[in-house]
């Protein structure tokens, strides 16, 4: 088997310094600003050696390695895996690759997914961030790194960013709900304080303060597991019997809800109304089937990755952030309706 060319390899036989080399192979020669001339010695010399010479062609010439980190919440999750696929999608059209991952809302998790990414030398980031990565955020930003935060954002830090309308949303489906007749309807929430499920629950808090109606949530935390959410979700619907509706701020949420009304030999909507906020594919064929507050994917996606390539755009030399706030809509079904 033939040695692999290394870059220890290509420095030595065109007496040139491995860090000139490196830089020159990841597409930081303007930056560095190394000569055309010497950039074309290295090219030629690496596509003569059969290294990769289509991909480096075009990082050399463009100062670009055409791939995006995309970094989700869960990738498993409904909402993110359909988010990350329309991406890719979009990300293809307009050349570029997607490498993506899931942070698991674990911010040391995250530092080191930024940390590898910068390692892969990736065009631009849409991040979906967990608290605590704030300085890792500022420090792409202050390299001049093209960042996108989705789905969330850290209000002390400017950056681009596309979000749902959490709060509208939130707070016309619980308005609906009041409006239907339901007097005791209660939050499910994660304990949780980014910015998208504050939106959600102050939705909900001001849509009840409007219809003079009293307030009760449940905050489930992050780490827990199905069965320990439909465990605690059961305790919480067995003790608070006055309730006549329920909002999931999550789809998740809502599954280990209806697992322990079920459980509880309760039904939707007779004893108790749901709403779900994200849409999921099963909702519809449920019996009955369930109310959704529906984030449109194809809108969030676009509007994500526009955003970034007009970061990306060299031509685009202003870097101005963006604010993207995209509105909901509230699929009534089901389980809402008496």
């Amino acid at each position: 088997m033939a040695k692999k060319l290394s870059i220890r390899d290509i420095a030595s036989d065109l007496n040139v310094s491995k860090t000139t080399i490196s830089f020159i192979l990841n597409g930081k020669a303007k930056e560095k600003r190394i000569s055309d001339n010497l950039v074309k010695r290295v090219l030629k010399y690496v596509q003569e050696k059969d290294y990769k010479p289509n991909q480096l062609a075009k990082s050399l010439s463009t100062g670009k390695t055409m791939i995006i980190g995309l970094m989700v919440e869960k990738i498993s999750d409904y909402f993110f895996a359909q988010i990350a696929y329309h991406i890719e999608e979009l990300a293809y059209q307009n050349g570029y690759k997607i490498i993506y991952c899931s942070t698991d809302n674990d911010p040391k998790k995250t530092r080191e997914l930024i940390n590898l990414f910068r390692d892969r030398h990736v065009d631009g980031y849409i991040i979906t961030p967990p608290a605590g990565v704030e300085k890792e955020i500022q420090e792409l930003l202050n390299d001049n790194l093209p960042v996108v935060l989705f789905d969330r954002y850290f209000p002390d830090v400017d950056t681009s960013y596309v979000v749902l309308d959490n709060y509208k949303a939130s707070y016309d489906a619980v308005k609906y709900l009041a409006e239907s007749g339901f007097k005791n309807i209660a939050l499910v929430e994660l304990n949780s304080d980014q910015t998208q499920m504050h939106d959600r629950k102050q939705g909900y808090l001001d849509a009840l303060s409007a219809s003079n109606l009293p307030v009760l949530v449940k905050r489930i935390p992050f780490s827990n597991d199905s069965e320990e959410m439909v465990k605690d979700l059961f305790k919480f619907i067995k003790k608070n019997k006055q309730l006549d509706a329920i909002f999931f701020a999550t789809n998740y949420l809502a599954f280990s809800g209806i697992k322990a009304m079920n459980q509880l030999q309760l039904k939707t909507p007779d004893d108790i109304a749901i709403i779900a906020f994200d849409d999921h594919n099963v909702f519809d064929i449920y019996s009955p089937t369930v109310t959704a507050v529906a984030q449109p994917i194809d809108e969030l996606a676009r509007q994500s990755i526009n955003v970034l390539l007009n970061q990306l755009d060299a031509k685009k030399s202003a870097k101005i952030s963006q604010k993207i706030v995209v509105s909901a809509n509230l699929i009534k079904r089901g389980s809402t309706s008496k």
